[in-house]
């Protein structure tokens, strides 16, 4: 989701309709991060009795730090954060090889039989691109929403970088994990040549915004001091 056209109403706020937009994509996202974190934790790459309420259970404040995190970034209200109860990715169930699938995007294949999608090799790569993909789509969402709710870069960036520190940490429980460092320069190259390009239809002030952001995380998450980086806006 990127930004295409002022999204903000006359006195500042984002339209109730696209923040639940914006706060479904970055729940989605999350949903996807804390699934294949499960399966991750679980250690056997065998999905029979992996359980998302089991892996979640001592890591109640982390789950609390992204929330909070998230609805600082976003400016959410009460009820557009109620959509990730309603959702149901952080209550307790099972993982199946079908949500492994979707959050890896069919990357890793279809095999034939599809009962195949549970094998222990199938499960642990679809878990490993899954959480390069979901982590990737998390930080997009995140700015988006940031922007829209016109959160200026410096604030925003330290907030989104915590999420992504905790989220990483959920991706891959316990093991030489993917840090947020990474996960913005995958952002970079994923995400911002389609908004930034000359004929993208984003606005000059998205542009402009995406452009702050990029920079502000790359000092963050370099622990660089402020105006080593600084964005051509």
């Amino acid at each position: 989701m990127a930004l295409t056209r002022s999204l903000a109403c006359g006195d500042g706020r984002v339209p109730s309709a696209r923040a639940e937009g914006m706060a479904r994509a970055v729940f989605a996202a999350l949903g996807g991060v804390v699934e294949i974190g499960a399966v991750r934790a679980a250690g056997t790459w065998v999905l029979a009795g992996v359980s998302v309420g089991d892996f979640l259970a001592p890591r109640q404040d982390d789950l609390r730090r992204l929330m909070e995190g998230v609805r600082a970034v976003g400016r959410f209200s009460d009820e557009v954060m109620a959509i990730a109860d309603a959702l149901g990715y952080f209550r307790d169930h099972e993982v199946p090889a079908a949500s492994l699938l979707l959050w890896s995007e069919g990357i890793a294949g279809l095999p034939e039989p599809l009962e195949r999608l549970e094998e222990p090799e199938l499960v642990r790569r679809m878990c490993r691109i899954g959480a390069d993909l979901q982590l990737t789509r998390l930080l997009q969402a995140l700015v988006t929403a940031a922007l829209a709710a016109g959160t200026e870069s410096g604030e925003g960036a330290v907030g989104i970088a915590e999420i992504l520190r905790v989220a990483c940490g959920l991706a891959e429980p316990g093991r030489a994990r993917i840090t947020p460092a990474e996960v913005h320069r995958m952002w970079r190259v994923a995400h911002l040549p389609a908004i930034l390009r000359p004929a993208s239809d984003a606005p000059d002030w998205g542009k402009a915004g995406y452009r702050a952001y990029d920079a502000e995380l790359e000092r963050v998450l370099q622990g660089e001091e402020p105006g080593a980086v600084r964005a051509c806006v």
